[in-house]
């Protein structure tokens, strides 16, 4: 199984941004049972989780995620979507996706958030 994310760019502080993170070669039966983990990271520290999406529908924000991103997934498409609406220069970094309970990693996208 490989995992493709995209989406990742240059976007303005206050503008939205959509990852997503593809399994083409899944089977859509199977793409069903995973969830997923988006975690991000800036160079020089630690991985930090964004947000999570279960299997059966359960969501989870990190803080800094509430109110601004949302976590979905589409299961005609295989695919999983974190939205980033009202970006800060904070977020800029490394956006990864995680399938779940596989812990298999997608290949990382970049967003940079200019001020």
């Amino acid at each position: 199984v490989q995992l493709q994310a995209s989406g990742g760019g240059l976007v303005q502080a206050g503008g939205s941004v959509r990852l997503s993170c593809a399994a083409p070669r899944m089977i859509t039966s199977v793409f069903w049972t995973k969830g997923v983990d988006w975690h991000r990271q800036v160079p020089g520290k630690q991985r930090e989780l964004v947000a999570q999406l279960t299997s059966d529908g359960s969501i989870t924000y990190a803080d800094f995620a509430k109110g601004r991103f949302t976590i979905s997934r589409d299961n005609s498409r295989k695919t999983f979507y974190l939205r980033m609406n009202n970006v800060e220069p904070e977020d800029t970094a490394v956006y990864y996706c995680k399938l779940k309970p596989d812990d298999l990693w997608g290949q990382g996208t970049l967003v940079t958030v200019s001020s």
